[in-house]
This record gives C-alpha cells, structure tokens and sequence, in this order.
C-alpha cells in the first residue's frame, strides 16, 4: 500500500478547506473590505449627518447637551453621551435599549445648540453588514462560533499554503513576491494565487488570530488570563470596586447633574495634554457616579482608552486608569481590534486590511478554477488509461479472454503504442473481440489465457528492449519449454537499419516466443523507419486475421502509422549559439514561430518533427519550451560527418536565414510525458538534453511544484553553462530543491552525470521511496547507460525494472 506523502496530505487538506470553506470567505471577505472605510462612506453620504459648520460661539456642557436631549426626546433615557473635541464634530446620543432590544438608537445632536441632527442614511445598511460579518446574519452566538470556525479554516490555509510554497533561499525575495506574468491559462492562476497569498498572508494571520479570540470563550479567557486580564476576575469584583450603573427611571436620572463631574475630569485631563474624543455613561442610583472612557489628544490607536469615574455630587476621583500605564498585556488586550481592522498602523495600515480582505474572493475563484482544471486533467488521464487497457466493446465483455486477440505493445515514443490501438480498432471492425495492453503491465504468464497474440514491439538504442518492456522481456526469455504451446502469435518489429541490430528486441522476442513453444501466424514484419510497404503487409496480415480481404475498407499504412497532425508551416525566428569556445560540438538556441495561427497544443517531453521541403530528410528534436511561451524552442547540436554540416542540423544553425521556412508538426512522446500530480521528480541529462528536461521543469514550476531534483552534464564550465543564469534563478525562487551540476573536463579526472549521482546514492533512494518519477534526456552512450547502471546499484535490477513498469522510469535518449 502506497501511502502520500507530508507534502501530498497537505495540499490535498488545503484545496479540500479552499473549495469548502471559500465561497463563505468571500463574503466575510467582502463584507469586512467594506467595513474598513465605513466611517467615510457615511460621512461621504451624509455630508451634514455628524458635522456642523464650525461656529465662534462655545460648544454646549455636557449638562446643557443633556438638557436639550432630554426636552428633544422626553419618553427616552440617555445611556451614553459621545463629546468630540473637532470643531463642528456633533455630540452623539445613545438612548438605553428598549425592552427586548440588544442596543438602543443613537442619535446625533448639534453641539452648539444641542438640536437634534436627521437620522445617517446608510447606517442600517452598514449594521447589517457588520452582522453578516461578524455572524454570518445567525443569531450571535451559533453566528460567532461560526465565524470563528471560517477563521481557524482562513488560518489553516494561510499557513498550509506557505508550506506548499516555501522556497529552498527564503531570503531571497524575488521567490516570494514575483512570477511571470505573461504565464497564461493555469500557470497564470498558480503564480497569482501564491503570489498573493505571500503578499497577504500576514494580515490573514491576524484576521484570523483576533477572529478565533472573539469567536470562542474559552480562548478569549486563556488569552486574557496569560496577558493578566482575566475577565472572570472582572466579573468578581465587589461592587465597591466599580459603580453600578444601572438606568434608573428618568425623572431621577433627570435630576443628576453632571457638571461637577465634568469639571473634574477637563481639569486631569487638560494636565495631561487634553482629549480628543470622551464618552459619558449617564448617572443613576442613590449615589451616582459619572464614568468618562476618553481618548488622549494624539492617542495611539482608537482603543487606547482611558477610563475615570468620578462620584457624584461631591466630584471625587474613585478611578483614574490611563492607558499608557497599563502593563504589557493590557496593552496587548487594547491592541486587538486596531490591529484587526488596520487602524493600529494608520491610514496605510487600513488600506493594507482592506485590499488583503479583497484578496479572499480572488483566492477563492482562482482555487476554485485550479482545482476544477485539475479534475479536468485527471479525468483525461483516467480516460488514456483506459484506452490503453482495452478497446473492447461493452457488449463484448462476456467473451472468454482465449478467444480475445492480445495486442501488446512495446513502445518508447508512442509510435508502436499507436500502431497497436489503430491495429485493435481495424481488427474490432471485423468482429474480433480484441484486448490491448502494455508490456509494462503484462506478466509473461498471462500468455497462456490467451489463444492469440499480436505484438508491435519498437527497438530501443541498438536494438534493446523500451523501458518498460524490459521486465515482461527477462521473464518471457525465462520461461522456455512448451508453457505457450497453445498461443499463436503475429509480430510488427519497428527500427531503424542505422543501428547494427537492426529490430533487435523483435528478433529476441521471436526467439524467446519461439523458445517458450508458440507458434508463428505468420513471418515477423519488419518496418524501418515508418517503411509503408511493411505497414502495408502487416495490414494485409490483419485483414486476413480477420476473414477480410486485403483491399476491403479500413486502415492504410499511413493511417496506422499516423501520431501527429500535419506538417504545418513556421518560421525560423532566432538562432543563438549557446557554448562558444567550447570543445564540443556548438550548441545553438533555435525559436520557431507559426507563420499563421497559433501553435497546437502540447504537453512537456514532446518531439518536434522538423522537414525542410518535398523529399528532404526530416529530424525530431526535443521541445525545451511550453505552449504559454507561444513558440517552439529547440537546443539543436550541429553534426558533423567527413562530408561536411549534417543536412538538418547544419541548415537550422548556419545556413538558413532568418524568417527561413520550416516545416514541423508536434508528436506526443508517451514514454516521456509529465506526470500531472504532486509526486516529486528527478531529472537527469546532458548536453542538448537539457530541452527534454527544460518543458517538465517549467511546467511543474508553473503550477507550484517545487519537489525537482536537477542533475545535469556538461563539459565545461566556462563555455558550456548556458542553463546556469536560469537554474539559479529557478534556485533563488524556490523550484528546485536539489541541483548537481557535472562539468567533465573542469577537472583532470571525467566527472559525468552517473558519478553525481553515485556520491548521493543515498538520496536517489529517498525520493524514489516518495514516489519520485525518475526523467532521463540526453545521449544514450555513455549518459544514459551510466545512469542505468547507477540506479541499478541503488534499487537492483529488479527494482529499477519495477520502477520502468509502474512508468516511473522515463527516458528520452539518443
């Protein structure tokens, strides 16, 4: 049993609370964005609601203003009364709640002539707001748990995502704070979600953090108590400790006066330095007391409150507490709110809490597309497999497998893996029930169920197996005797008569079916290099199979050959050679732009097929840019023969002109495609293979997936590192976790690829028991076959062939 890994757990955990819980945080992210300036809309909407012209006459006392409120609204009780040292700021009024009512209205009064003010438009509107915010329009107490439940679930993102994001030199800015803007599509919405979440990530914790203390009492008490404020404590003081104060029936509260009280408190404030904004709890009870809350003249923040109470009638301080003296954790405690809403570090402070309360509605719809885009892919994938498992018919699933035809495939770049499909689809349009399988998925074993096998098996490097058919080919030459004497099999064997074993894995297969008592339908078909002759026999092979004649309807050669659309026309647009004074063979950056439309899509590792005109020989080359970059970048290396340039190379890197036409159509290379999971990767190559290798690493960077381990060859240092600005800019940001860089001839011992990999034998087995997918690109002898081998020391013959069935294995070498 497989099981993820740390990194798999927490991004599956952080797309699961993103999806969940992000549709709501849109509106506690919305609605807190508009709370952070309601005092300005309000004032914007009411530009006479709580400022008067500013007049030479004094302002009215407390008294007086008490006065004029009680004649102006004789059947309601004033509760608090708000003073403004502004000029022109209005008194505000709050009356005690009615019965059954939370809190009561508040009005605004003139301060000159206490007349009472017309109600604020839009006030209701923001009273609702703060509700939804702060408790989603649920009644307090479900609405507050709730809300805090969001906040614990904001937190839990914000810091899972910088986990999923933390670069490898988290001093370095530039990892944090930028990506490349002229991404497009997912990259895009990848780089401006982690970007973003950088950015705010920050206030996110502090929206959160004061969100949970609000929402939960028992947190609130834990966090009071350790800052030396609990409220328990509070709560339990004698009542001689703090003034009741109760409202009293108004014709008592009526006959208090306050005046001796209020002189009291402008005397201890004016030797302090003054106020800017008081707030009076109105008097009641035998023995009335005046609590003033106030704001020194320049405080720190708006709940850097002092409080005295002063006894009435004969003006007695019973308390005097300013804030300045409080001691750490109640400043802490007066603290929470400003830092909340922004308001602690001014204006640029606020500003900072409101675009980052913008923020979550971008997080939320561009995680949403992320992850809708990602079951798109995943249902894609789901879908190729099953194409490769079986081309059956539904209504074929009653037949016996000895009846089915076997088409197994053995395929490197998808050539003998299309062959095989378009092979089973023309013999399922004769009737023939037909299964189709890998031999990466195919035990030798399984043979003897099936009474007929057809194989088309390509030769990779000098006529040996593909990757993964490597472990079926061991087992198959193992098993010998008569145990496939029932089985009778036709064999399609693709290669290249460049190569001394020309078709050789199909030769072996051959023999080694041969061997194990099978018996021949008919003559294996050999194919050169696509060769349509034999394309045609092996169709004429098929059709007889089938109980067709040769010439009836169905696939031709070319049909069973097809694995790209056509050649389209593009143009040469830049040509940069990349390792001038090197010692090798120069190395030159060609771009291709398409001469009309865009360019089809592809995935990384794909093959371009480059033609120069009518019967000129064609070259593939390994594409080493994505599809968002708009144009196809290859790594051509210029070949040499006694004779002079190679015809394809040597066009492309010295003799074609700028704007050149060229020919070229994109070929998918199964044996070599991404992986679209957050399984770390290693990538090894040399040379112009660092193309192959280039593709996979920026389109996994592209979407966030930093777990890449780089280990790549060159000669030397000095004129061969033409990826080196690139991976310490790749380094510096995060993407890549490892890099061992080999330059051979720097040293007067050869120091290549295999022997980097050798000294961290250790680690290749670590990431590999993670799940890790090995690629490798670059040239066969020597590369290659170094890697091979060293792997085959760290995981064994055995483990090495399981890693190429599971497709963990894959190569792009030449």
């Amino acid at each position: 049993m497989k099981f993820p890994s740390l990194r798999q757990v927490w991004f599956q955990l952080h797309w699961f609370f993103g999806i969940t819980a992000g549709t709501v945080l849109i509106v506690i992210g919305l609605s807190g964005a508009v709370l952070s300036f309601r005092e300005e809309i309000i004032d914007a909407i009411n530009p006479h609601g709580r400022h008067v012209p500013v007049q030479e006459a004094a302002v009215l006392t407390p008294p007086q203003l008490l006065e004029a409120v009680r004649q102006a609204w004789p059947q309601r009780q004033v509760g608090t009364l708000a003073l403004f040292a502004e000029p022109g700021a209005a008194a505000r009024v709050i009356f005690a709640p009615r019965q059954g009512e939370r809190r009561g209205d508040t009005v605004y009064h003139d301060p000159y002539t206490g007349a009472a003010l017309p109600p604020l438009m839009g006030a209701e509107f923001f009273e609702w707001v703060e509700a939804l915010h702060r408790w989603l329009l649920l009644p307090r107490e479900p609405g507050r748990v709730a809300t805090g439940v969001l906040a614990i679930g904001l937190l839990f993102l914000s810091l899972s995502g910088l986990y999923l994001r933390w670069p490898r030199r988290p001093l370095d800015w530039r990892a944090w704070l930028t990506f490349d803007t002229a991404l497009e599509g997912r990259s895009f919405l990848w780089g401006l979600h982690s970007v973003m979440g950088t950015c705010a990530l920050l206030m996110y914790v502090v929206f959160t953090a004061s969100g949970i203390y609000w929402a939960f009492d028992a947190v609130r008490d834990r966090v009071d108590a350790m800052a030396g404020q609990p409220r328990a404590a509070v709560a339990q003081q004698p009542r001689s400790a703090a003034p009741r104060m109760r409202n009293m029936p108004r014709d008592d509260a009526a006959a208090v006066d306050v005046a001796p009280a209020w002189a009291v408190f402008e005397r201890r404030a004016r030797e302090t330095g003054g106020w800017s904004e008081v707030i009076l709890r109105v008097p009641s009870g035998a023995a009335p007391s005046v609590l003033f809350t106030w704001l020194d003249a320049a405080p720190a923040h708006e709940r850097a409150r002092n409080r005295m109470t002063v006894r009435l009638p004969g003006g007695e301080v019973a308390q005097d507490e300013r804030h300045a003296a409080k001691p750490a954790g109640g400043l802490f405690l007066a603290a929470i709110y400003p830092l909340h809403m922004g308001t602690y570090f001014g204006l640029p402070g606020r500003i900072a809490m409101m675009l980052a309360a913008l923020m979550l509605p971008v997080f939320s719809v561009t995680g949403w597309l992320l992850y809708l885009d990602r079951r798109r892919k995943k249902r894609e994938a789901r879908a190729g497999r099953a194409a490769l498992a079986t081309v059956a018919r539904p209504h074929d699933g009653d037949v016996a497998a000895t009846e089915r035809v076997l088409v197994a495939f053995a395929s490197q770049s998808g050539t003998a893996e299309g062959i095989a499909m378009r092979s089973a689809a023309a013999l399922e349009s004769a009737g023939l029930p037909v299964t189709v399988a890998s031999m990466a998925r195919l035990d030798p074993a399984q043979l003897r169920d099936h009474g007929r096998l057809l194989v088309v098996a390509s030769s990779f490097g000098d006529g040996g197996p593909p990757d993964a058919a490597r472990r079926f080919a061991q087992r198959l030459a193992q098993a010998g005797g008569e145990t496939l004497s029932h089985l009778r099999y036709g064999l399609l064997a693709l290669g290249d008569r460049h190569y001394e074993r020309f078709c050789g894995f199909g030769h072996a297969l051959d023999h080694a079916l041969v061997a194990a008592g099978a018996q021949s339908l008919f003559p294996m078909v050999e194919v050169d290099k696509g060769d349509a002759g034999a394309l045609a026999l092996w169709r004429q092979r098929l059709h007889a199979l089938g109980g067709a004649r040769p010439d009836a309807e169905g696939a031709g050669p070319d049909e069973l050959l097809a694995e790209a659309a056509p050649f389209a026309a593009c143009v040469l647009s830049s040509r940069r050679l990349l390792n001038p004074g090197s010692v090798g063979h120069p190395l030159y950056d060609i771009e291709l732009v398409a001469q009309q439309g865009g360019l089809p899509l592809w995935k990384p590792g794909a093959l371009a097929e480059l033609r120069l005109g009518p019967g000129l020989a064609s070259r593939r080359y390994s594409v080493a840019s994505v599809h968002a970059d708009g144009r196809i970048r290859l790594l051509v290396r210029q070949v040499r023969h006694a004779s002079g340039l190679g015809l394809v190379s040597g066009w492309l890197t010295e003799q074609a002109p700028l704007a050149a036409r060229v020919e070229l159509r994109l070929l998918a290379n199964p044996g070599f495609e991404p992986v679209d999971d957050e399984r770390p990767c290693i990538f090894i190559g040399n040379g112009s293979g660092y193309a192959g290798l280039r593709g996979h690493l920026l389109a996994r960077m592209a979407v966030g997936r930093r777990r890449n381990w780089l280990c790549f060859g060159e000669r030397q240092r000095a004129h061969d590192a033409f990826f080196a600005q690139e991976i310490d800019r790749w380094q510096a940001r995060g993407d890549l976790e490892r890099v061992d860089l080999a330059f051979s001839r720097d040293q007067p011992e050869r120091v290549y690829v295999q022997d980097r990999l050798r000294e961290a034998s250790a680690e290749p087995r670590r990431w590999i028991g993670e799940g890790a997918v090995i690629y490798v690109c670059g040239s066969l002898q020597g590369m290659a076959s170094g890697v091979d081998a060293v792997l085959e020391e760290v995981l064994g013959r055995a483990g090495l062939d399981e890693l190429a069935m599971q497709g963990r294995y894959r190569r792009d070498v030449y």
